[in-house]
C-alpha cells in the first residue's frame, strides 16, 4: 500500500504545459535548425496542441524579426489552434522580441518577459546598398532584360528612382498596417491611446507600462504561479534532418547564423 501511495505521489501531474522555443531570424529559409518560418514549426505546434492533459502552451520567443508573411502564418497557426482547443498560449520573451518576433509574442493571451528584454519595433523596414557609381567607375557595364517595365525595381546596380521609391513604401505602409491591426486586435484596450507604433523598442518596465506585455517573469515561476507546483513543461524540439551537419546544410547554417548575428546587433547594449 505504501509502495502504491509512493508511486502514485510521484507520477501525479496536474497537467502539462508545452514549451516551444522560437529562436532566430523570421525568414523562409533557416531549415537547418537556425531561423524561424512556418514550414518548419507547424508539426512542432500541432503536435504541442494534441498533448494530453494539456494545460497551456508556453512561447519562448528570442527573435528581432524578419519576414512579415511568415511571422503573420506561424501566428495564426497558433492562434487557431489555441481557439479550437480552448488552450491558453503564454508568451516569454527572452533577449529580444521585436518587429516579426513581438508578432509572435502577440499571438499569446499574455506576454511575459525579463526585465531586461528589448521590446516593440511595430514598423516596416527595407534596406540595402546602391553599387551603381562602383561599377562604373571599374568599368563595368550593367546589362538587365526584362519582360516587365518594374521588373528591375530597385535595382542596386541602377541608380535610385523617385517612384520606385514611392512604390517601395507605399507596399510598407501597407504592411505596416497589417501589423499595427494585429497588434490592436491582440492587445485591444491595453494599448489604447499609446504611442506604440512608431517603430521604437523598449525595456521590459516601459513596454509593460505600454500596454506591450503583461508582466515581468519568467517560465517556472509564471507556470507555478498559475498552474501550480505539480505541472509538468514539456519542452518540443525541431528534428534536425540527417544530413544537416554536412554538406550544403551546414553551408547554408552558417550563412543563417552570420546574418543572424548581423540582425541581433542592432538590438544588443
Amino acid at each position: 500500500m505504501k509502495l502504491w501511495s509512493w508511486l502514485k505521489n510521484k507520477f501525479k501531474k496536474s497537467g502539462i504545459v508545452a514549451v516551444i522555443r522560437l529562436e532566430g531570424v523570421i525568414s523562409t529559409g533557416g531549415r537547418f535548425g537556425g531561423g524561424i518560418n512556418d514550414q518548419s514549426l507547424s508539426p512542432l505546434i500541432e503536435k504541442a496542441f494534441e498533448l494530453g492533459r494539456l494545460k497551456a502552451v508556453a512561447l519562448i520567443v528570442n527573435s528581432p524579426g524578419g519576414s512579415p508573411s511568415q511571422s503573420s502564418l506561424i501566428a495564426a497557426r497558433i492562434i487557431r489552434l489555441s481557439k479550437k482547443k480552448d488552450i491558453p498560449v503564454l508568451a516569454f520573451c527572452e533577449d529580444v522580441a521585436a518587429s516579426g518576433g513581438y508578432w509572435l509574442a502577440c499571438s499569446a493571451n499574455e506576454i511575459y518577459a525579463d526585465e531586461n528584454s528589448i521590446i516593440g519595433s511595430i514598423g516596416v523596414i527595407s534596406a540595402g546598398f546602391g553599387f551603381h557609381e562602383f561599377i562604373s567607375k571599374q568599368g563595368v557595364e550593367r546589362r538587365v532584360y526584362t519582360s516587365g517595365e518594374e521588373k528591375s525595381m530597385l535595382d542596386p546596380f541602377k541608380p535610385e528612382k523617385k517612384d520606385e521609391v514611392v512604390r517601395l513604401r507605399a507596399i510598407q505602409k501597407g504592411i505596416h498596417e497589417n501589423f499595427k491591426n494585429f497588434v490592436t486586435e491582440r492587445r485591444s484596450e491595453k494599448i489604447t491611446g499609446k504611442k506604440i507604433f512608431t517603430g521604437e523598442v523598449w525595456e521590459a518596465a516601459r513596454a509593460k507600462d505600454l500596454g506591450l506585455i503583461d508582466g515581468i517573469g519568467h517560465l517556472e515561476t509564471v507556470i507555478t504561479e498559475k498552474f501550480g507546483e505539480d505541472v509538468k513543461l514539456k519542452k518540443l524540439e525541431r528534428k534536425r534532418g540527417l544530413f544537416s551537419k554536412f554538406g550544403k546544410a551546414s553551408i547554408d547554417s552558417i550563412f543563417d547564423t552570420i546574418y543572424e548575428k548581423i540582425v541581433y546587433s542592432k538590438f544588443r547594449l
